[in-house]
């Protein structure tokens, strides 16, 4: 009996899904693997000259990015959440925009309004024409317009999650606060804060890991953190060994803000799920200041986050027509189309597969296993691109099978570095939702008659409709958006609108990528306004 029970319990399809969740765990144990091999003169370099300035540049970076996100996404969130106002319904949406704006774009954009001969100076010059116009417009250094860009680019993953939690607050809170005196800032500071807590950490952690992650931004404004040193050990220096090195390390980094994240989303009950219609607060009409203060905080917010970058972009676009002659747009929509497609199709079928494997299977061992597969979306597309590389390298040593031809500069691995990176945005959308379904579902449709598969096909395939098409609109605005992995897997003279910009722009030929910087911002846009329609997100 004991026997069969096991034979059961690990069947084909139990080893599928343990092998499948291992697979994709591979590149990343790969990199710690390497960590064993010999260093070279590189990496000693490195460790007593350039290290600790690679720590403080991202400490600083991180530390201020998080500081100025919550500010920014916590208070949007609570204007929006407990007021009325003029344009308060059009930003509850509007404020999201930021998402399709990339940072190194912003960083294009700001770099370009600010520069001596710029746009500021453009708008200055007409009104006012003299020579010493430059001498009025501030300069910023790289550190700092690296904090402006991903801050302004950041902030809404933190009002997305405050303004979920703030929406979901108690009449009853708002009230008690009142009978006690506190002031508008006092309940917001002692008393809203703490209670959503564990939300606003979920986002400052996302924050953290994209700021960690972000290799754009900072290789354009020219500043040495740990993704700019393992870019130029591996591509400049040929030294995968110091790049591995450096990838663990920020690796074990990203994992703790991880974790963290992780263990904030499971403790996020803070406020009541269990609201009846009375106990839900009302938002409050402003007045006078108090109105003019909450519509100009909101207006100035979407105006540089998202409309400043894009008229940027529009601004150059007409300014320099002739820059359009040397795009084939339809070669770099079909490129995009074809990545889109591919890439969809795999993450999506391998998240629906392993998710009803984990739903039939009910193994915690298995749920486990599953669990880590996951932590693509938190580390860098570099180090993915690096995972990967090294796992392929190491496989084709091993087995004398030579995959390097067949994954590394192709479509394929392009489409394998992409799913790595935003497997867990799917199999987390899927997950979720089929903890919507009872089980005793599927148990009477056993009694039915219907097999597992007709289950899935007639039963649960209708109620993933909606679901399966905001997943798939999310993970078309990463892919469209995605510039490390892209850069570095793409195959020979395949172009992107990301790697167009990025291109032009290490170049120093600014004017150059806005057409395509404009096309990301649009086309991100669209899906972004299509996700806010289907989601229901102001419910």
């Amino acid at each position: 009996m004991l026997i069969q029970f096991y034979l059961k319990k690990f069947n084909a399809l139990y080893f599928s899904v343990f092998f499948l969740s291992l697979l994709i765990l591979s590149p990343f144990l790969s990199i710690f693997i390497s960590l064993f091999g010999e260093v070279t003169e590189y990496f000693f370099i490195i460790k007593d000259r350039l290290f600790e300035l690679y720590l403080f540049n991202t400490i600083i970076l991180v530390v201020s990015v998080v500081f100025i996100t919550f500010i920014l996404g916590t208070f949007s969130a609570f204007l929006v959440s407990f007021y009325e106002f003029p344009g308060c319904r059009f930003f509850k949406w509007a404020l999201i925009l930021s998402f399709a704006v990339p940072s190194y774009i912003y960083g294009y954009a700001f770099t370009a309004f600010f520069e001596n001969f710029g746009t500021a100076y453009s708008i200055v010059s007409f009104f006012h024409n003299s020579e010493s116009v430059n001498t009025y417009i501030p300069k910023f250094n790289g550190m700092v317009g690296a904090i402006i860009s991903l801050s302004f680019s950041l902030y809404v993953y933190v009002y997305i999650f405050s303004r979920s939690t703030f929406t979901n607050q108690s009449s009853e809170i708002i009230e008690t606060s009142r009978i006690f005196g506190l002031s508008t800032g006092s309940f917001f500071l002692k008393v809203l804060i703490p209670l959503s807590r564990p939300a606003i950490i979920t986002g400052l952690s996302l924050v953290a890991m994209e700021t960690l992650s972000d290799f754009g931004t900072v290789y354009f404004f020219n500043i040495p953190t740990f993704t700019t040193a393992i870019y130029d050990s591996w591509m400049g220096f040929d030294d995968t060994t110091t790049a591995n090195l450096l990838s663990a390390f920020l690796l074990i980094i990203i994992l703790i803000f991880f974790t963290t994240e992780k263990f904030s989303r499971k403790k996020s009950t803070y406020y009541d799920r269990k609201l009846s219609n009375k106990n839900l607060k009302k938002n409050i009409n402003l007045h006078g200041w108090a109105s003019f203060f909450a519509f100009s905080f909101c207006f100035l917010l979407f105006f540089l986050s998202f409309i400043f970058p894009f008229l940027q972009m529009l601004y150059w676009s007409f300014k320099f027509p002739e820059y359009f002659l040397i795009y084939n747009f339809f070669e770099l929509n079909l490129n995009l189309l074809k990545l889109i497609f591919l890439s969809l199709t795999l993450i999506i079928l391998v998240s629906f597969f392993v998710n009803y494997a984990l739903r039939i299977l009910n193994s915690n061992f298995l749920n486990s296993v599953s669990s880590l597969s996951i932590i693509g979306y938190a580390v860098p597309g570099l180090i993915i691109s690096i995972a990967l590389m090294s796992f392929l390298s190491f496989t084709s040593d091993y087995f004398n099978v030579n995959l390097r031809n067949a994954f590394i500069g192709s479509i394929t691995g392009l489409v394998l570095g992409y799913f790595l990176r935003f497997y867990s945005v799917s199999f987390l959308g899927i997950q979720s939702n089929y903890l919507k379904i009872d089980k005793k579902v599927d148990e009477s449709s056993y009694l039915l008659g219907f097999s597992k598969f007709k289950t899935f096909r007639l039963i649960h395939l209708p109620y993933f409709k909606k679901p399966t098409l905001i997943i798939s609109i999310l993970l078309v605005i990463e892919i469209i958006k995605e510039l490390p992995i892209t850069l570095v897997m793409r195959p020979f003279n395949f172009e992107t609108f990301a790697t167009k910009a990025y291109s032009f722009a290490s170049q120093d030929l600014l004017e150059a990528t806005a057409v395509p910087s404009l096309s990301i911002i649009v086309w991100a846009t669209i899906f972004i306004i299509f996700t806010f329609k289907f989601s229901d997100s102001d419910k």
